[in-house]
């Protein structure tokens, strides 16, 4: 796994694990990642199921309801074959302007 923080974002990039141990590895280091909107880029991966990208789904519902973001990055799955719990989006840049408008909407309250 791959941590790299740009401001109040972290991403993390998968590189050579399976999904549930990736989200365990998540879990392990929540802590220290519960302050931050994540985005978790599965670029790397070759095959992803529906059923990979729902073993993010109770972290990615304990870090919303934490008023913060959490998004999935992949080309693999469309957001229209997931759980609407779920976020994920195509490209690394949609991610990020999503973290962004989340940030604003956030801020006014919505």
């Amino acid at each position: 796994m791959i941590f790299n923080k740009e401001g109040s974002t972290t991403i993390i990039t998968q590189e050579k694990t399976t999904i549930v141990e990736f989200v365990k590895g998540i879990e392990d280091r929540y802590e220290t990642l519960k302050n931050d909107n994540i985005i978790v880029n599965l670029f790397s991966l070759e095959k992803i199921s529906i059923d990979d990208i729902n073993e993010f789904l109770r972290i990615s519902n304990t870090h919303k309801a934490s008023k913060r973001s959490f998004v999935i990055v992949t080309n693999k799955v469309s957001y229209d074959e997931v759980s609407d719990e779920v976020t994920i989006v195509p490209s690394l840049q949609e991610a990020y302007d999503l973290v962004e408008m989340e940030e604003i909407e956030r801020d006014l309250d919505f």
